[in-house]
């Protein structure tokens, strides 16, 4: 198996390319993400910059969450898919959504966060170690 993810948005328009394994992947339960997703949660993965390869035009949506930090949130400019998180060139991580992989079998996740706000309707995987909130260190 290759060490290089590939994903991108519906439409084709944004594409990227992650390289390694991720620092971390799982589902985020928090409201923003259940709300900006649609549904229960999003999946997600953390790569650094420099391991990332991202092109096409982005709108970016700034919003900021419950406990303080903000979240970079990147859609496609033509089709609206949510793609990634973080600003290229200014951030040092990016988070890429796992619903926007060409295979999706490579998502592989391990965690899960803001499990306090997680909706009484959704199932965590086994085998997936959820935190009330950010975990931190």
């Amino acid at each position: 198996m290759s060490d290089t993810i590939t994903g991108g948005c519906l439409c084709g328009a944004v594409r990227y390319e992650a390289r390694g394994e991720p620092r971390f992947a799982g589902f985020c339960f928090c409201n923003d993400c259940r709300r900006q997703s649609g549904g229960g949660y999003i999946g997600f993965m953390g790569y650094d910059a420099g391991d990332v390869t991202i092109t096409g035009a982005v709108q970016t949506h700034s919003h900021r969450l419950s406990d303080g930090r903000v979240a970079d949130r990147n859609h496609c400019a033509a089709c609206w898919s949510l793609v990634y998180g973080g600003i290229l060139g200014e951030t040092d991580n990016h988070t890429l959504y796992a619903g926007t992989l060409d295979d999706p079998s490579r998502f592989k996740p391990t965690i899960g966060i803001f499990g306090s706000e997680k909706a009484p309707w959704v199932a965590v995987p086994e085998g997936v170690t959820v935190f009330d909130r950010f975990p931190r260190g």
